[in-house]
């Protein structure tokens, strides 16, 4: 079987956490590709999510990859710890340390693919000079710290950007906030190779639901 060109990522943030290895466990069964793990400290985004001993916790419970969104700042002294937890992919935010390219070679260093994520605000341009320290970029459709808020259109203008700066690297574009079918298709089109969707996937708790809705985004994907 192929590898789908386009990813699903369901964010467990709108997971049902009184039976969270219940609902990876679900995703995972459903098809998804990768976990995505919304990591919120109450001080870079107004949240505050989970932390090493949850994904530690999740790590038994599917083989699937742990795409590990890290919304926290200073990033750079949780690093180890959720390496240490079982992420395999280590995504942290262009403002969230002084020293990106330094933050970024420790990910690396910790045997972990590292990924830069791009608020709405933050420009393409912030990463030009680590683009050959990354393993993935994470677009924000939305601003990050909430799950469930509207789908922000120019993200997908963004995903265009950064595609043309990535050039031919082997560089996963990744987009996270309001993703669903409708807009799939455009993210898809515009370059991007991996998706995240939380209510999308999750609404309502009900895993009967999850491989549909999980089909339903790639296919809407791929039509793109």
């Amino acid at each position: 079987m192929s590898t789908p060109s386009v990813k699903i990522a369901p964010s467990i943030l709108s997971a049902d956490f009184a039976r969270l290895g219940d609902e990876v466990r679900a995703i995972d069964e459903a098809g998804c590709d990768w976990v995505h793990v919304d990591v919120m400290d109450g001080h870079f985004v107004p949240n505050i999510s989970i932390g090493p001993l949850i994904v530690e916790a999740i790590r038994p419970v599917t083989k699937k990859i742990l795409d590990v969104h890290l919304m926290i700042a200073p990033v750079d002294p949780y690093l180890e710890a959720f390496a240490k937890a079982g992420a395999d992919i280590i995504t942290i935010h262009a403002e969230a340390g002084p020293h990106l390219d330094r933050s970024l070679q420790a990910i690396r260093a910790l045997g972990k693919k590292a990924g830069v994520a791009l608020n709405p605000a933050t420009p393409v341009s912030a990463i030009q000079h680590v683009i050959d320290k990354l393993d993935l970029i994470l677009i924000m459709s939305v601003n990050p710290g909430f799950g469930g808020q509207a789908f922000i259109p120019e993200a997908i203008a963004k995903v265009s950007a950064t595609k043309a700066l990535i050039g031919d690297r082997p560089i996963e574009i990744e987009v996270d906030g309001g993703v669903d079918p409708t807009n799939a298709g455009a993210l898809a089109a515009a370059g991007a190779t991996a998706l995240v969707a939380g209510s999308a996937v999750y609404k309502g708790n009900d895993p009967t639901t999850y491989a549909p809705r999980i089909s339903a985004i790639r296919d809407a994907a791929m039509e793109g």
